[in-house]
């Protein structure tokens, strides 16, 4: 559900999640109707997954983004550029710098029951100014020096060259400074959470309880959707370019009926069980990798930690 300006520092690839440590035993509390089965009835019930411990944190993620700004306006300061910010807008006259990214506040869509009253499977346009970069915007030569378009001496103020790749390409150098493999850490979780989120769709239970919201939705007034990813991504809200919906009175019944019945069939709870035991049995059967993945990860951080002071 987030839509934001293309910064620099998205070109660090995928964030992926906080080295905190797991285990089967404490994964979640118990669901008073079925054992193992979280009772998610908000937001904030929803228990971290297994593969979360070898992923970036909210809060890392941040603190990264922090340090690739701060590294670049060194960069950017020791080119002449003296007053450049360290969280810059696009120029004016770059006419492709809006990158939208809609993603679901649960795996599984919405669950705050008021939200989806007031604004259906979209969000108060106001929130988006909170999302835009908070410094000035970079002039069109700053913006060369600072992704690498302009490798030449004549476009900075000091008459130094520019950095490969820029000051941001530099800035992501220092970060990733002894990782063994940067393509692992920010793509293997990811990418086998993808393939086991397709395979647990097919999982008995998940598929029973997919079928009991898919009627329940029917049985409020809404139309049949497969899943609850179906009915957040469905085409008919007809998303702009910033990723918001128009808000429709069929789009916020639906969204209603969608969240109702979900916390009603605890449909994110038995969803959850069913990934979190899958994820379990792969980082069990691919240790080695998630190890190395842990590593990068902890080194990563250390040079986030660096960067920022």
């Amino acid at each position: 559900m987030v839509s934001k300006r293309a910064r620099w520092w998205a070109a660090a690839l995928l964030a992926v999640g906080a080295v905190t440590g797991c285990s089967a035993d404490t994964d979640a509390p118990s669901s008073p109707r079925v054992k193992g089965v979280p009772e998610v009835k908000g937001e904030k019930d929803l228990p971290a997954l297994p593969l979360d411990s070898y992923r970036l944190s909210d809060g890392d993620n941040k603190r990264f983004k922090q340090a690739q700004g701060r590294l670049a306006q060194r960069c950017m300061a020791g080119l002449g550029f003296t007053d450049f910010p360290t969280d810059p807008k696009s120029p004016r006259s770059s006419a492709s710098s809006l990158l939208t990214i809609v993603g679901m506040p649960t795996p599984l869509g919405p669950l705050d029951l008021d939200r989806a009253k007031r604004w259906g499977y979209g969000w108060e346009p106001k929130a988006r100014k909170s999302w835009e970069p908070t410094g000035r915007a970079a002039t069109d030569t700053e913006y060369a020096v600072l992704y690498g378009m302009s490798s030449s001496e004549a476009t900075t103020p000091s008459g130094l060259k520019p950095p490969k790749g820029g000051c941001a390409g530099q800035a992501n150098r220092q970060l990733l400074k002894g990782i063994e493999d940067n393509r692992r850490m920010w793509t293997y979780p990811s990418g086998r959470d993808a393939g086991l989120q397709k395979a647990v769709k097919k999982d008995r239970q998940v598929r029973r309880a997919f079928a009991t919201w898919a009627t329940c939705v029917v049985d409020k007034g809404g139309k049949r959707f497969a899943d609850p990813m179906a009915a957040y991504s469905d085409k008919g809200w007809r998303r702009g370019k910033d990723g918001n919906t128009p808000h429709t009175r069929r789009e916020v019944d639906t969204a209603v009926a969608d969240v109702e019945c979900k916390r009603e069939q605890n449909t994110l709870g038995v969803w959850w069980a069913a990934l979190a035991k899958r994820q379990r049995s792969d980082i069990q059967r691919n240790k080695d990798k998630y190890d190395a993945v842990r590593r990068d990860l902890d080194v990563l951080r250390g040079n986030i930690q660096r960067a920022l002071g």
